[in-house]
C-alpha cells in the first residue's frame, strides 16, 4: 500500500517555512491556515474547494492560498499527487514585497496559476533552500530573489475587505483567541467582546466565515501549535500552551489535520 510522505523545512526566517509533500491517501478536510501557502504541484493532480466552488490543479501549476481562506484537499486520482509549498507568514511576505503604506498586506488577484516561468523560479528556490550546505547569505537573500516574480505579475496592493462581526474585525478577534489560547472559551465571553447576543453572534460568524466558531478556534489551536512545535518548544508544552488538556488529545487531533505527528515536525 502506497503511503503518504510529508517533511516540513525551517528556512533561515522564522516566518518562512517548507512543505514537501507526497499524498497518496490523505484527505485534507475543510480548514484554513494562519499564512500565506503557495502550493506548486510537482506531479499528479489535486481537487480542492476554495472561494465557494471546487477546483482541480495539476502538475506545474500553482496556487495561491490566502491566509484565513476555507479551504479542503485530496488527490484527484489514485496515484496520488506531490507538492511543494512555502508557508509565509502574511506580514513578512507584505515586507518582502516592500510595500510602503505601513500595515498594508499584499494579496493575488489569482487563486490558480499556469506561468512556467514563475513555477520553474520557485521551485527552484524551494529546492534551494532545503540545501543544508548553502551560505548564510544566500539563505538570507533567496526568497526575494525567488518571489519577486511572482509579486511582479501577480501582486495586488489593493486592501482586502475587512469583515466584521458587531462591533470588532474578524482580525481583532482573531488577535484575542490567540492571546487566550491556554484558556477556556465560551460563547458568550465571544458574543460580549463583539456587542452582540451568542445566538447573534454564532449566525453572524457561520455567515461571515463559512465555518462554526467552535471549528475555527479549533483549528487556530493547532495552527498556532504548529508554530509553537516549529519554534523548538516540545509537544507536551505546546499542547497546554493552545488550550488542549493532554498530549494524546493533542496528538490525535493535530495527526487529523496535518496527516503527521506533531513529532514529525523537523527543524533543519
Amino acid at each position: 500500500m502506497h503511503q503518504d510522505n510529508v517533511n516540513y523545512y525551517t528556512t533561515a526566517y522564522d516566518a518562512l517555512h517548507l512543505i514537501a509533500a507526497d499524498y497518496k491517501q490523505f484527505a485534507f478536510s475543510r480548514h484554513y491556515h494562519l499564512d500565506f501557502h503557495i502550493g506548486l504541484i510537482t506531479r499528479g493532480e489535486q481537487s480542492f474547494y476554495s472561494h465557494g466552488q471546487r477546483h482541480r490543479v495539476g502538475q506545474g501549476q500553482i496556487v495561491l492560498m490566502p491566509p484565513d481562506e476555507l479551504h479542503d484537499g485530496h488527490a484527484y486520482m489514485d496515484t496520488g499527487y506531490q507538492v511543494r509549498v512555502f508557508a509565509i507568514q502574511p506580514d513578512w511576505l507584505s515586507d518582502l514585497a516592500d510595500l510602503k503604506q505601513t500595515g498594508q498586506i499584499i494579496h493575488f488577484n489569482h487563486l490558480i496559476l499556469s506561468d512556467p516561468a514563475v513555477f520553474s523560479q520557485l521551485l527552484n528556490l524551494h529546492q534551494q533552500l532545503t540545501v543544508k550546505n548553502l551560505s548564510a547569505l544566500a539563505k538570507d537573500c533567496l526568497p526575494f530573489e525567488g518571489l519577486n516574480l511572482v509579486f511582479d505579475r501577480f501582486g495586488s496592493r489593493q486592501r482586502q475587505p475587512l469583515y466584521t462581526l458587531g462591533s470588532i474585525s474578524i482580525q481583532r478577534l482573531k488577535e484575542y483567541l490567540l492571546a487566550h489560547l491556554d484558556q477556556p472559551i465560551r460563547l458568550a465571553e465571544l458574543a460580549s467582546i463583539c456587542h452582540l447576543s451568542p445566538t447573534q453572534f454564532q449566525r453572524h460568524f457561520k455567515a461571515t466565515m463559512n465555518i462554526s466558531p467552535y471549528a475555527w478556534l479549533s483549528r487556530l489551536r493547532l495552527e498556532q501549535g504548529f508554530k509553537l512545535l516549529k519554534s523548538g518548544q516540545n509537544g507536551s508544552e505546546v499542547a497546554l500552551a493552545v488550550g488542549f488538556y493532554d498530549q494524546a488529545h493533542f496528538v490525535k487531533a493535530f495527526k487529523s489535520s496535518y496527516g503527521i505527528s506533531p513529532s514529525q515536525i523537523q527543524r533543519r
